[in-house]
């Protein structure tokens, strides 16, 4: 049993009353592990005629997030490297679930690494509109980058910046906002009992602050007629509904939205000047088969009053002649160019969406799909690229079984036999598939297949 503090258990007493010691109980329960299906590449209904497991679905996400057992494995999966699905704690799924993106939206992931919620995010556009996922720490932020483009997220800016200077760029921008915000972690006890011991040097009183900047910063980045998602992974009040309080005392254009039910949701615990705190969810252990959560939707009214806009200067597209080599393999390509532009940096070559423009000042880790670097007479392809095709988007494909032993062997940067395999002759640059679905790139030579497969990535 994971020794919790007395202050904590206090705490909860005076938070749960009688449902107490069926929570204490839930600790000797196991943890469970979730699966969600990559909407961007295949239903869940097309994964499930090819996975090699049987899933249980997490019956409040509709089909979008599964249970598997201990005994699977599937972080040591092809599939996993296709991108077909994301590791991911269940209760974790639910923010982004509930906040209702649309293709087309503009959509801001606050406090997004490693990434979870942002792959749910951009899934949810299916390629229109884009996604600004952020995280103040550069090395998150990139472990953030390789979650996006595995999963094959091609709209997306990644960003590495303090929350106040996206505000001076993005002020009433966004049509939807996710703030998963940084918190004492008491959902995760049970899954991490360490988070037990840091509570007792860092619990609500260190983060709550920090909370309510982030809120008020991001409602500055929110469009009238914009919906918000908070969310954070602890119980607290004073990291939860207090948070949310504080907001709705400041912003008077500020209103709670109603949370589709589920059985074993909590009502939020209300204030006496604000009722409407129980529109907020709390997911608790011992109540469902995931670990501890909190959700509040929150929608800008729409103001007929004139607000404030930071007008700022875009790095607009020039009309870009495409190097040929890059203009050649391109020209393969049956992916949808017609709707974007081409953007060349430092060799690099970006397509972005027509309503996809970098702002100055802004440090951003990638702007829109990277396809390749372009050099002296030969471009060579991105793994970006190759993740965010189907297999249909490019002739010259190498299509291997899952069980097929030069799958392993390919991700572990070997180079492989291609006897037995249906070539299509006449081009260098093989796509690499697993029953289907890329995996990335490799040069045919004298009926070898010369491993590109980034290295970064790399089957350990």
């Amino acid at each position: 049993m994971i020794k919790l503090s007395e202050e904590y258990k206090a705490s909860m007493k005076e938070q749960l009353k009688e449902e107490y010691q069926a929570y204490e109980q839930s600790f000797a329960h196991p943890v469970h592990n979730g699966l969600r299906v990559n909407e961007a590449k295949l239903s869940s209904m097309e994964y499930r005629k090819i996975s090699p497991w049987q899933f249980r679905e997490i019956p409040w996400l509709d089909q979008e997030g599964y249970y598997y057992e201990d005994g699977c494995s599937p972080a040591k999966h092809p599939h996993y490297y296709a991108g077909l699905y994301y590791l991911q704690e269940p209760s974790a799924m639910t923010p982004a679930h509930i906040l209702p993106v649309v293709p087309g939206d503009h959509v801001l992931d606050l406090c997004a690494a490693p990434g979870g919620k942002a792959t749910q995010l951009g899934a949810k556009l299916h390629g229109q509109g884009f996604l600004l996922a952020n995280d103040i720490s550069n090395s998150r932020a990139k472990a953030l980058l390789k979650n996006l483009e595995l999963q094959g997220i091609s709209n997306i800016f990644v960003t590495s910046e303090k929350p106040q200077k996206l505000c001076k760029t993005y002020e009433s921008f966004f049509d939807k906002i996710l703030l998963d915000a940084p918190c004492s972690g008491e959902g995760m006890f049970r899954k991490d009992p360490k988070m037990a011991a840091h509570w007792e040097q860092e619990g609500p009183e260190a983060y709550a602050l920090r909370q309510k900047e982030l809120l008020f910063e991001a409602w500055d980045m929110l469009k009238p007629g914009g919906m918000l998602l908070y969310s954070t992974c602890t119980f607290s009040v004073k990291e939860n509904e207090e948070v949310i309080a504080a907001l709705l005392e400041k912003q008077s254009d500020a209103v709670i939205c109603i949370i589709p039910e589920y059985e074993g949701f909590a009502p939020g615990i209300a204030e006496q000047s604000h009722p409407e705190l129980t529109r907020c969810v709390h997911i608790y252990p011992h109540r469902m088969e995931g670990e501890g959560h909190f959700l509040c939707m929150l929608k800008k009214q729409e103001s007929t009053e004139t607000r404030k806009h930071y007008e700022t200067e875009a790095n607009k597209p020039g009309s870009l002649t495409l190097p040929p080599e890059a203009k050649e393999f391109l020209s393969e390509v049956s992916m949808d160019f017609s709707e974007g532009y081409y953007y060349l940096l430092d060799q690099q070559l970006y397509f972005l969406k027509n309503d996809m423009k970098p702002q100055k000042g802004i440090r951003y880790l990638r702007t829109g799909l990277l396809l390749g670097k372009c050099e002296k007479k030969r471009f060579e392809p991105s793994q970006a690229l190759a993740m965010a095709l189907q297999s249909r988007e490019y002739p010259a494909c190498i299509r291997l079984k899952s069980e097929d032993e030069r799958v392993v062997r390919y991700l572990k940067g070997e180079t492989i036999d291609l006897g037995g395999v249906e070539l299509l002759t006449g081009h260098t640059w093989q796509l690499v598939c697993v029953d289907g679905y890329p995996l990335g790139w490799g040069k045919l030579q004298n009926g070898c297949l010369k491993n590109k497969y980034y290295p970064g990535w790399r089957w350990q």
